[in-house]
């Protein structure tokens, strides 16, 4: 039986790989060992991204709420506990979305926190 050589495969998985690296500086777009390593690097960086994304959103949601709770002369925590305690559960992007766009109704959840957490 004759030998079959991988040459096919091989050209195909390196091509892949350069595809991906395309854009990178110097030789990591260029040269497969180099983009094999910053592929898989970038990968990395990708997969910690997605998970740090979640983290800075919440975080910007908070500082929003809070900006908006202070106004209306109360802190994040106690307007947080409010909610809590008067049975609102609406997630921290939708508080900030109404925070911003419309005040009126913040307003009243507020009121309504203030006066659970009496």
């Amino acid at each position: 039986m004759a030998r079959i050589k991988g040459a096919m495969m091989t050209r195909k998985r390196r091509k892949k790989t350069l595809k991906l690296a395309k854009g990178y500086w110097g030789s990591k777009s260029k040269h497969f060992k180099m983009a094999k390593e910053q592929v898989m690097k970038s990968g990395n960086y990708a997969f910690v991204g997605r998970k740090q994304k979640k983290r800075d959103f919440r975080s910007l949601w908070i500082t929003r709420i809070n900006a908006a709770c202070r106004a209306e002369g109360v802190n994040y925590s106690t307007f947080m506990n409010g909610l809590k305690k008067s049975g609102i559960e609406l997630n921290r992007k939708m508080l900030s979305e109404m925070a911003i766009h419309d005040p009126k109704s913040f307003s009243a959840l507020v009121e309504t926190a203030k006066n659970a957490a009496k």
